[in-house]
């Protein structure tokens, strides 16, 4: 930790928790505010062993319900799709399908707040989304295809950093997980100039992954990646879902969808549908 940190002048205040069980349960020692019109919830978060899961959170209090969106549009300016009912609940693993530019991207640009809602209902957690609160930024994790690092910190100072941040039990440990599942083993001490394009995309997912969550939100995550770490990452997302945790992911990848995905979303010009997995791979790859 030091190291990074250092490199980095960040004063981080970690927060303590308690453990609730001899399985890694933990819950942080004060309730989080997540969102503006709603009481401050407490929420867990489950700590996996490197070796597990990874840290997954399950908010209470909402009945099972994550992400809520009711005639949701979205676009810069002007709606790129027809308004978006949507709803993601706990173990769920929503795809969201659709032609490129079809608002795939923009949906969850404004899912995570990078964007204003340009009308409709939006709410995480049962409250209005507020991407400033720390309950927001504690139990959502995105990896939007963004890859902004520090150009100073190496790939193993770069997921450290994400742990010590984000308070996870065994920072070194997960770490050198994260390093060993993604691939990463021998470029651990690389700056993120010396990557080539699929290295910088594994470490993207690695820190999503390391971090804790109640909620990963994906753009496309497949893509970039060999045929050994897509295949893996199904299965991650797939213990994601079973261990309660959830997901809403945009790809293009049939095998991917039809592995994990509960349901989907289908974003077309003239309507927004949700339909079966089955049906979402039918439709990527004679109809898309």
């Amino acid at each position: 930790m030091a190291l990074g940190l250092q490199r980095l002048g960040v004063l981080t205040e970690l927060h303590r928790v308690e453990g609730l069980d001899g399985q890694g349960a933990l819950r942080r020692s004060h309730p989080h505010r997540i969102g503006t019109s709603a009481p401050s919830r407490s929420y867990l978060i489950l700590n996996g062993c490197p070796r597990g899961k990874g840290w997954i959170g399950t908010v209470s209090g909402v009945d099972g319900v994550l992400l809520e969106v009711d005639g949701l549009e979205v676009g810069y300016g002007l709606p790129v799709c027809p308004p978006i009912d949507l709803r993601v609940g706990a173990g769920e693993v929503v795809a969201v399908i659709g032609s490129n530019g079809s608002g795939k991207s923009t949906l969850l640009r404004t899912v995570v707040g990078l964007l204003e809602p340009l009308n409709g209902r939006l709410q995480m957690f049962g409250a209005d989304l507020d991407e400033r609160s720390t309950g927001f930024r504690a139990a959502v994790a995105a990896e939007l295809g963004d890859e902004a690092f520090f150009p100073t910190l190496t790939v193993r100072e770069h997921l450290l950093l994400t742990c010590y941040g984000h308070g996870v039990d065994d920072p070194d440990g997960v770490t050198d997980y994260q390093i060993e599942v993604f691939g990463l083993t021998e470029r651990a001490n690389a700056l993120p100039s010396a990557l080539s394009s699929g290295q910088r995309r594994r470490l993207a997912l690695a820190a999503a992954f390391a971090r804790p969550r109640s909620l990963m939100i994906l753009d496309e995550p497949e893509q970039r990646l060999d045929a050994t770490i897509r295949g893996a990452l199904g299965g991650w997302l797939v213990e994601e879902r079973e261990a309660g945790g959830s997901v809403l992911m945009a790809t293009h990848d049939p095998e991917l969808l039809i592995r994990t995905a509960t349901k989907v979303l289908v974003i077309s010009d003239d309507e927004i549908r949700l339909v079966g997995p089955e049906r979402g791979v039918e439709i990527i790859r004679h109809e898309l």
